[in-house]
């Protein structure tokens, strides 16, 4: 190729990336928390190869639902699946437009350099629970906080503990600081989504609940009724369940749930 060709085919490519950011779309996600910081990860990914800007509301689904409700302009919704079928039925959501990006389950969360408790089996959870001096989940009892605070309760309930663990109990949901709270010490032990508890600085996974205990949150991803750039918002969904970002799942604690069927 001589000089003045290479130097063409470099112009034309410059064009066709010049053209192809022109045509950037502004992609508002409005995310829970478990998920948030996967598909933070995700995202600049998608936006280094693809010129859009995305930018993300995070909070509890109660939350995102009100803002929505409210009028907020949305593009992307990923929250509990539940949460998803609910807002397409009262069609704040396009219909036929969710998928299931991942799943987490809950775990155990001691301050960093701290012994990690045995909760290898049922037992060894049951033992630990009665030990603990203090204990923090987030709040089953919030509306919106999410299905992790009843999920924990519920459990706690089948093993009989509930009046055990009630007076040294501190419900605060993960947003909100839960799991800080384990981290500075304030609190012994918590119990949150895997992926709320792998971020924050100064808390260490002791490990997931035993496998008859697990409780998963499966979440999928929508595109709102009144996007402006639902092609985008489509293209960035579809890129949540690439087997590409499946590492960035793993890294978050969820479980990536793979190209739809």
């Amino acid at each position: 190729m001589t000089a003045a060709a290479s130097r063409l085919a470099l112009m034309a490519f410059v064009f066709a990336v010049v053209a192809s950011f022109a045509d950037a779309a502004e992609i508002r996600v409005y995310s829970s928390g478990a998920p948030a910081g996967a598909a933070k990860a995700i995202a600049a990914d998608f936006a280094s190869q693809t010129g859009h800007h995305l930018s993300f509301v995070v909070a509890q689904p109660a939350v995102i639902q009100a803002h929505l409700g409210s009028g907020d302009k949305a593009d992307v919704v990923i929250l509990p699946s539940p949460v998803v079928t609910m807002l397409t039925g009262t069609g704040m959501l396009r219909t036929d437009s969710a998928v299931d990006v991942a799943r987490v389950g809950i775990g155990v969360v001691v301050r960093a350099g701290a012994a990690k408790p045995d909760i290898s089996d049922v037992d060894a959870f049951r033992r630990t629970l009665r030990n603990a001096h203090s204990i923090v989940y987030p709040d089953p009892a919030e509306t919106g906080g999410g299905s992790a605070g009843l999920a924990i309760a519920r459990m706690i309930e089948r093993l009989g503990l509930t009046e055990t663990v009630r007076p040294k109990l501190s419900v605060k949901s993960a947003i909100g600081g839960g799991v800080a709270m384990v981290a500075d010490g304030t609190v012994e032990i918590g119990i949150f989504n895997i992926s709320e508890i792998v971020p924050v600085k100064g808390a260490a996974l002791a490990g997931p609940l035993p496998a008859e205990l697990q409780n998963y949150i499966v979440f999928s991803a929508a595109i709102t009724k009144g996007s402006p750039a639902p092609e985008p918002a489509a293209a960035f969904i579809k890129r949540l369940v690439d087997p590409a970002a499946g590492q960035a799942w793993r890294n978050a604690g969820l479980e990536p749930a793979g190209p739809p069927r």
